[in-house]
């Protein structure tokens, strides 16, 4: 794999984008940018006195990319697994992020950045069992 100086941009101005927007919503309204949460107050329809702005929110994480298609030629996605594979994988992604009451932006972005004990644990369990699965898979599933 080559270093390419271009993606390495866009991955910077990504992060940091994400990182000044959970800033924003922290230093303005005093909340946490944790997606799954946001997600989850809206699909369980336990609507906080901020819902409008969850609602806002969420609609921007799914408007974000389809301006930057519109803008920019967008990166091929080429998807090399089933489709029940795939639905199997973010339903329990979903289901441990409300088991560890959080997901990566809430814990890896917002939680750590703020030395919370719990985020940076929560975040060595997400990044060790990432890995664990993705040796096991690359061991058992032959390409």
């Amino acid at each position: 794999m080559n270093f390419d100086l271009t993606n390495a941009l866009f991955g910077l101005t990504g992060g940091i984008l994400i990182g000044l927007s959970a800033a924003l919503l922290l230093l303005a309204n005093g909340r946490i940018a944790g997606i799954s949460g946001i997600t989850g107050s809206l699909v369980a329809l336990k609507l906080p006195a901020a819902w409008s702005e969850n609602l806002i929110f969420l609609v921007g994480l799914i408007a974000a990319p389809a301006i930057y298609a519109l803008m920019a030629s967008p990166p091929a996605i080429i998807i090399t697994s089933s489709l029940p594979l795939l639905v199997a994988g973010g339903v329990l992604v979903g289901i441990g992020s409300r088991l560890g009451s959080g997901c990566t932006s809430g814990h890896g972005v917002c939680g750590m950045s703020r030395l919370s004990k719990r985020s940076i644990l929560a975040t060595l369990t997400f990044m060790a069992v990432a890995i664990l699965t993705v040796t096991i898979s690359r061991l058992l599933i032959v390409n």
